[in-house]
C-alpha cells in the first residue's frame, strides 16, 4: 500500500513539473495553391482596373479636370463638361474617339462631278470595266472662307478612275458624298508647281493615271480602294 502511495505522489509531482507547450507571435503562414493565387491577383487587378475607370469617368478629358455640368454623347458614351464639348463639337467629331456627330462641310469652291463607265481594264482589274470621274470647276473669286477673299482662282478639271466592281462603286458613292459636302478639293498653293490661288485636292487621294502603280498615281494598287475608304472617314464619310 505504502508503495502504491509513494508512485502516486512521483506521478502528481513529474505531471505538475510538465510545460505547456510555448505560445509563438510569429503568425502561420498560410500557402495557397497556384491556382488560388492567380484568382487572388485577378481580383486586386479588376479592382485597380474598376478604381482607375471610375477616376477617367470623373474627368474632363478636354479640360482635365473634375465634370462640370456632365454631357455624355449620344452615339460614343464619352461624356465631358458641357462647356467645353460645346467648344469642341465645331469639329463634328468625338474627342475621345472617331465617332462624327454632324456632316463636316468643307470650302470647296463650285463645280461639277460627273462619272461614267468605259470598257478599258485598270491593271489589277481586267475583270470588269473602268468608271471615269470628271471634275469641272470654273475661275471665280474666293470667297469669306477661302485663304485669300476677293481674290481670284484659277478653274481646272481632274479625270479620275476606278474599277467597275462592287466595291469601286461603293467608293464612287462615298467620293459622291465628299463631293457634295465640299471636301474633295480645297484652294491653296500647289504641291507640284508652288503656285497659289489654284485649286487643290484636299486629301482624299484619286487614281489619276490608269497605270504605273502608286509612285505614278495609277493602277495596279490592290490597297488603294482601302485607303482612300479610311481617307474617306477621317472626314466623316461614310456609308
Amino acid at each position: 500500500i505504502k508503495n502504491r502511495a509513494n508512485l502516486r505522489r512521483q506521478s502528481g509531482k513529474s505531471s505538475l513539473k510538465k510545460k505547456a507547450p510555448a505560445f509563438s507571435a510569429t503568425p502561420t503562414r498560410i500557402r495557397y495553391d497556384d491556382a488560388t493565387t492567380r484568382n487572388i491577383r485577378r481580383e486586386d487587378q479588376s479592382k485597380n482596373t474598376d478604381q482607375t475607370a471610375s477616376s477617367r469617368d470623373d474627368k474632363c478629358s478636354l479640360c482635365l479636370r473634375g465634370l462640370t455640368d456632365k454631357k455624355t454623347l449620344s452615339k460614343c458614351g464619352h461624356s465631358f463638361c458641357d462647356g467645353c464639348i460645346d467648344c469642341w463639337l465645331y469639329k463634328n467629331k468625338c474627342p475621345a474617339c472617331p465617332q462624327v456627330y454632324c456632316p463636316s462641310i468643307g470650302n470647296q469652291p463650285p463645280g461639277k462631278m460627273t462619272d461614267s463607265v468605259q470598257s478599258m481594264r485598270l491593271p489589277g482589274f481586267e475583270s470588269c470595266g473602268t468608271i471615269v470621274i470628271v471634275y469641272t470647276f470654273d475661275s471665280g473669286v474666293q470667297g469669306e472662307n477661302h485663304p485669300n477673299p476677293g481674290q481670284r482662282y484659277t478653274g481646272t478639271q481632274r479625270r479620275a478612275y476606278l474599277p467597275d466592281n462592287k466595291e469601286g462603286r461603293k467608293v464612287l458613292k462615298l467620293l459622291r458624298k465628299a463631293f457634295d459636302q465640299k471636301l474633295t478639293f480645297t484652294i491653296g498653293p500647289s504641291s507640284t508647281t508652288g503656285t497659289n490661288n489654284v485649286i487643290t485636292w484636299n486629301d482624299i487621294h484619286h487614281k489619276t493615271s490608269v497605270k504605273g502603280g502608286p509612285t505614278s498615281f495609277g493602277y495596279p494598287d490592290p490597297d488603294y480602294l482601302k485607303r482612300v475608304q479610311e481617307e474617306l472617314a477621317a472626314k466623316g464619310i461614310t456609308e
